[in-house]
Formats: C-alpha cells, sequence, structure tokens
C-alpha cells in the first residue's frame, strides 16, 4: 500500500517535528515554505492533505488541480484563504483549527487596549523623540478604566476569553453578535446590544472578535466609525478586512479615535506606499503616537503555536486513517 502524502504550504519549514510524530505511520510530510500560491504549481497536485497556514490562498485554480485531496485544513481561525464553496463541489473537506490561540488573541487584545487606555504607547513614543515635556499631562484625559465599556463585535471562543479578561479588569463588557446563542449573556455575566450603532455609541473601546465573510467584510468603515464614541480606542486581532485601515487613519486624523491598534491588514505585508504605513511612520504625524501596527501576531506562543500543528496533524490523521475530520467549514 502507498504512502499518503501531507503537504504544508507555507509559514512551516522543517524540521517536522510536530507532523512527522503524527503522520510518520501514514505519509509522507512536505513542507514548501511558499509565499504565493503560484509557488505550489507541481508540488501540489497529488497531496492526500494539506495543511495551510496564512501566507497564501487556495483558490479554485489551484483546489482544480488537486487529484487525491480529501481534506484542507486552514492551521488557523479564520478561513477566508480557502475557497470553501468551490473545495465541497470536489468533495474536499476544508477544516480550520478554531481553538489553538484562543488565549494568546484574547491576551494581546486586552494588552493592546491596556497600551492604549493608559497611555503607555503615546508617552513612550513621544518622550522617546524627545518630544514634549516629561509630564503625565501629555495623555491627558485619561480615565480609570472600572466602568467604562468594552465593546466587542463577536463573541465566539476568542470574543468569550477577551470578555472575561475585561471583565477582570472592572469594565463593562457588552457584545453585538447576531449569531451568537440565546443564553450567552446570562453564562458569562456581560451584555447583549442587537444593533451594532448602539454598541459602537456607548463604547470606549471597541475590540473585533468576528470572522472575516461578506458581512462582516468593512464593518468598521468611515460611517460605522463615526458612529463610535469621539476619544474611543478601536482594537483589530480578528482579519484584516474586518476594518478599513485607511478609514481608522481618517479618523485618527480627524481626532475622532483616540487611538487604534491593529494586529492584523487585509494585505500581509502591506505595500510600502500605503497611505497608513507612511503616516505610522511620519514622526511628525499623530498615527505615529496614536496607531500600534503588529504584523500579525496575536495568535502566537511557542504553545499555542505547537498547538495548531498538532491539532492540524491530528485532523490529517483522522481523515487519512478512514475517520470524519473536526471542525469542518464547508
Amino acid at each position: 500500500m502507498s504512502r499518503s502524502k501531507v503537504v504544508v504550504t507555507d509559514f512551516i519549514h522543517p524540521p517536522l517535528t510536530h507532523e512527522e510524530k503524527i503522520l510518520g505511520e501514514v505519509a509522507d510530510t512536505v513542507a514548501l515554505n511558499a509565499f504565493s500560491e503560484d509557488n505550489l504549481v507541481g508540488k501540489i497536485e497529488d497531496a492526500d492533505a494539506i495543511m495551510l497556514y496564512h501566507f497564501i490562498s487556495l483558490s479554485e485554480k489551484t483546489i482544480l488541480r488537486l487529484e487525491n485531496c480529501k481534506l484542507i485544513v486552514r492551521c488557523g481561525v479564520g478561513f477566508d484563504n480557502v475557497d470553501r464553496a468551490f473545495a465541497r463541489s470536489r468533495g474536499i473537506d476544508v477544516a480550520n483549527v478554531p481553538d489553538y490561540g484562543t488565549e494568546e488573541v484574547a491576551d494581546s487584545a486586552i494588552g493592546m487596549m491596556l497600551t492604549l487606555a493608559r497611555g503607555v504607547h503615546f508617552m513612550n513614543s513621544r518622550l522617546q523623540r524627545g518630544e514634549g515635556p516629561w509630564v503625565y499631562e501629555q495623555v491627558r484625559p485619561t480615565h480609570r478604566l472600572r466602568g467604562r465599556v468594552f465593546g466587542m463585535i463577536g463573541a465566539g471562543r476568542i470574543g468569550t476569553a477577551t470578555a472575561l479578561r475585561a471583565k477582570a479588569l472592572g469594565m463593562r463588557v457588552v457584545y453585538y453578535d447576531p449569531y451568537a446563542p440565546d443564553g450567552r449573556d446570562k453564562s458569562l455575566g456581560i451584555e447583549r446590544i442587537e444593533d451594532l450603532a448602539d454598541l459602537l455609541a456607548i463604547s470606549d473601546v471597541v475590540s473585533a472578535h468576528c470572522p472575516r465573510t461578506e458581512e462582516t467584510q468593512h464593518i468598521l468603515n468611515d460611517e460605522t466609525i463615526a458612529q463610535m464614541k469621539r476619544g474611543s480606542i478601536l482594537v483589530n486581532t480578528a482579519r484584516g478586512g474586518v476594518v478599513d485601515a485607511h478609514a481608522v487613519l481618517r479618523a485618527i486624523e480627524a481626532d475622532h479615535l483616540r487611538a487604534a491598534a491593529l494586529d492584523v491588514l487585509e494585505i500581509e505585508p502591506p505595500e510600502e506606499n500605503d497611505p497608513l504605513m507612511q503616516a505610522w511612520r511620519d514622526p511628525s504625524h499623530p498615527a505615529f503616537d496614536r496607531i500600534i501596527i503588529n504584523p500579525h501576531a496575536a495568535f502566537y506562543s511557542e504553545e499555542g503555536l505547537d498547538d495548531m500543528r498538532i491539532k492540524g496533524s491530528q485532523n490529517c490523521y483522522r481523515v487519512l486513517t478512514g475517520e470524519k475530520p473536526r471542525n469542518v467549514v464547508n
């Protein structure tokens, strides 16, 4: 009986310790370290299972060439970089790993919020370049967090973990999520808001925790950001497309937003001539002191990275040994 083949498309490179430990009995595992979909041509067609991370996408043109594939595992929470519908039409399951970085992303969202709400980033940035006096007045007015409103868009696994952390800080936690089951608010001791505009109007911090779909693409845009309280803070550790980053820049320039933290962007890495990046790197622009940008890193810890590799490999093993995959999203 011939051995199966599992292809790790991107992000992970040898040694494939976790993958080979789990899959070694049934499959040969190959890491391509690809940075574009075109890099996969001639290397992926005979794969029995694919482990995909976040550097590249699998579109119809690639899926069409797959001859033996039974499963595509998106080794992460979001799965918008796979054409799930076309994969289903070809009889290929698409699954994700929804529980690998829950704590890490929640910690990152709260960490970014604290850094901005307490003025830590603002003061450090200005004092580091010798701007302004050595006094706390640079960040006036800054308010106590207890009693402030932490508004979440999305109340899934990560949103729930974030809510518990914000609640522990004494914040009033509210959320907008039309797909969350009834009673989640009661079990967590937080408040459900039925209308996004109402949530935006009362929140001192708005934190995105929803997947990117046609419905959530740019759910935070010029119009909705304008509905946020003047002087509020925006945090995005979800998906880049959930927030129009250029609308964030315009809101900072207009002094409507106090600050923003963007762990994810629509194009990663961004183009050098992107207006957001140019403003963020310009010490004379307000974005320099008031916007934090990270390289899609909120998910990361050594333990979380191990989890995504192990859980993704385990799902491939299930399918290659005749079992049903878990966490199918198509």
